[in-house]
């Protein structure tokens, strides 16, 4: 029976945190969509992306892989994401995206 609530609790947190995700992922989508001039299009793309690769580095971070394993594979999560990324937008777009997300790396 104890296995069974922490399975539910599991399972009502994932959901949980499944929806505050796609919340934060709507209102970054509609930031970049004011930075990058995006259309509809993108806009919806852009936080499909956001919630996938959110959950996928999400799940890195919260494993028990050692961290110099977790970083190797964020890497890649990176580079994969920016792959997708850089075929939603245009290249001036991608090239803004990149900038911006520099100026905010060096600011925190």
């Amino acid at each position: 029976m104890l296995v069974a609530g922490f399975v539910v609790s599991q399972i009502y947190m994932n959901k949980k945190s499944r929806e505050e995700i796609k919340e934060i992922a709507q209102e970054l989508a509609l930031l970049w969509k004011e930075r990058l001039l995006l259309d509809e299009e993108q806009t919806s793309r852009m936080e499909d992306l956001i919630i996938e690769y959110t959950l996928k580095k999400n799940e890195i971070i919260n494993s028990s892989m050692n961290p110099i394993a977790q970083v190797r594979k964020l890497k890649g999560i990176q580079k994969a994401e920016h792959r997708n990324l850089g075929k939603v937008l245009s290249k001036g777009q991608f090239e803004k995206y990149l900038n911006i997300n520099k100026e905010i790396r060096k600011k925190s």
